[in-house]
Protein backbone atom coordinates (compact mmCIF):
# COMPACT_ATOMS: atom_id res chain seq x y z
CA UNK A 1 0.00 0.00 0.00
CA UNK A 2 1.58 3.22 -1.33
CA UNK A 3 1.65 6.34 1.48
CA UNK A 4 1.48 9.70 0.81
CA UNK A 5 2.54 12.72 2.06
CA UNK A 6 1.70 16.31 0.60
CA UNK A 7 3.60 19.29 1.28
CA UNK A 8 4.04 23.01 0.45
CA UNK A 9 0.60 24.49 1.25
CA UNK A 10 0.82 27.96 2.86
CA UNK A 11 -1.17 31.06 3.19
CA UNK A 12 -0.38 33.51 0.44
CA UNK A 13 -1.73 36.44 -1.84
CA UNK A 14 -4.06 36.50 -4.79
CA UNK A 15 -2.06 35.98 -7.95
CA UNK A 16 0.85 34.65 -6.00
CA UNK A 17 1.79 31.24 -7.42
CA UNK A 18 2.66 28.00 -5.37
CA UNK A 19 4.14 24.59 -6.06
CA UNK A 20 2.82 21.48 -4.08
CA UNK A 21 4.67 18.38 -3.49
CA UNK A 22 3.78 14.82 -2.84
CA UNK A 23 6.16 12.17 -1.98
CA UNK A 24 5.30 8.59 -1.98
CA UNK A 25 6.67 5.98 0.00
CA UNK A 26 6.49 3.15 -2.58
CA UNK A 27 9.22 2.30 -4.56
CA UNK A 28 6.39 0.91 -7.47
CA UNK A 29 5.76 5.18 -7.85
CA UNK A 30 6.00 4.79 -11.21
CA UNK A 31 3.15 2.06 -12.22
CA UNK A 32 0.54 4.73 -10.46
CA UNK A 33 -1.46 7.23 -12.13
CA UNK A 34 -1.29 10.50 -9.70
CA UNK A 35 -3.94 13.26 -9.07
CA UNK A 36 -4.26 15.95 -7.43
CA UNK A 37 -7.59 17.01 -5.65
CA UNK A 38 -8.54 19.92 -3.27
CA UNK A 39 -11.97 20.13 -0.53
CA UNK A 40 -13.06 23.53 0.48
CA UNK A 41 -15.09 24.33 3.84
CA UNK A 42 -18.20 23.37 3.25
CA UNK A 43 -18.03 21.59 -0.11
CA UNK A 44 -17.28 18.26 -1.75
CA UNK A 45 -13.63 16.81 -2.63
CA UNK A 46 -12.94 18.50 -6.45
CA UNK A 47 -10.84 17.05 -8.97
CA UNK A 48 -7.91 19.24 -10.02
CA UNK A 49 -5.82 17.01 -11.98
CA UNK A 50 -3.97 13.76 -13.15
CA UNK A 51 -0.66 12.04 -14.56
CA UNK A 52 -0.17 9.15 -16.26
CA UNK A 53 2.78 6.64 -15.04
CA UNK A 54 5.12 8.11 -17.60
CA UNK A 55 4.14 11.90 -17.27
CA UNK A 56 3.40 12.12 -20.83
CA UNK A 57 -0.28 12.92 -20.29
CA UNK A 58 -2.10 15.42 -18.56
CA UNK A 59 -5.79 15.85 -17.65
CA UNK A 60 -7.17 19.15 -15.67
CA UNK A 61 -10.54 20.07 -14.50
CA UNK A 62 -11.89 23.11 -16.27
CA UNK A 63 -11.50 24.99 -12.84
CA UNK A 64 -7.98 25.12 -13.01
CA UNK A 65 -7.16 24.49 -16.81
CA UNK A 66 -4.14 26.92 -17.53
CA UNK A 67 -3.27 28.35 -14.49
CA UNK A 68 -2.25 24.77 -12.86
CA UNK A 69 0.16 22.05 -13.67
CA UNK A 70 0.64 18.46 -12.70
CA UNK A 71 4.16 17.21 -13.09
CA UNK A 72 5.78 14.04 -11.87
CA UNK A 73 9.44 13.35 -11.02
CA UNK A 74 9.26 9.14 -10.99
CA UNK A 75 13.40 8.97 -10.22
CA UNK A 76 12.12 11.17 -6.66
CA UNK A 77 8.74 9.37 -6.32
CA UNK A 78 7.18 12.92 -6.35
CA UNK A 79 4.38 14.27 -8.06
CA UNK A 80 4.22 18.12 -8.10
CA UNK A 81 0.92 20.64 -8.82
CA UNK A 82 2.21 24.24 -9.77
CA UNK A 83 -0.43 26.85 -9.26
CA UNK A 84 -0.09 30.25 -10.79
CA UNK A 85 -2.48 33.52 -10.58
CA UNK A 86 -3.96 32.09 -7.07
CA UNK A 87 -7.47 33.19 -6.09
CA UNK A 88 -9.11 33.21 -2.63
CA UNK A 89 -11.47 30.60 -4.39
CA UNK A 90 -8.64 28.17 -4.43
CA UNK A 91 -8.56 28.24 -0.93
CA UNK A 92 -8.46 24.66 0.13
CA UNK A 93 -7.03 21.57 1.35
CA UNK A 94 -5.33 19.51 -1.22
CA UNK A 95 -4.72 16.28 -1.28
CA UNK A 96 -3.10 13.70 -3.61
CA UNK A 97 -3.81 10.28 -4.92
CA UNK A 98 -2.72 7.47 -6.49
CA UNK A 99 -4.79 4.49 -8.69
CA UNK A 100 -3.42 1.63 -10.74
CA UNK A 101 -3.71 2.15 -14.57
CA UNK A 102 -6.98 1.32 -15.65
CA UNK A 103 -7.46 1.98 -19.52
CA UNK A 104 -11.34 2.16 -19.08
CA UNK A 105 -11.27 4.46 -16.29
CA UNK A 106 -11.34 8.41 -16.56
CA UNK A 107 -8.19 9.81 -14.90
CA UNK A 108 -10.80 11.65 -12.81
CA UNK A 109 -11.88 8.94 -11.16
CA UNK A 110 -11.10 6.13 -8.79
CA UNK A 111 -8.40 6.43 -6.72
CA UNK A 112 -7.15 4.46 -3.80
CA UNK A 113 -4.59 5.89 -2.24
CA UNK A 114 -5.00 9.32 -0.25
CA UNK A 115 -2.57 12.05 1.84
CA UNK A 116 -3.11 13.60 4.25
CA UNK A 117 -3.39 16.72 2.12
CA UNK A 118 -1.65 20.63 3.00
CA UNK A 119 -3.45 24.16 3.41
CA UNK A 120 -3.97 26.42 0.56
CA UNK A 121 -4.98 29.99 1.84
CA UNK A 122 -5.31 32.38 -0.74
CA UNK A 123 -6.16 36.08 1.32
CA UNK A 124 -4.73 39.30 1.32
Amino acid sequence: QVQLVESGGQLVQPGDSLRLSCVASDSTFSRYVMGWHRQAPGKEREFLAAITTSGDYQHYAGSVKGRFTISRDNAKNTVYLQMNSLKPEDTAVYYCAARRPIATLSLSRGYDYWGQGTQVTVSS
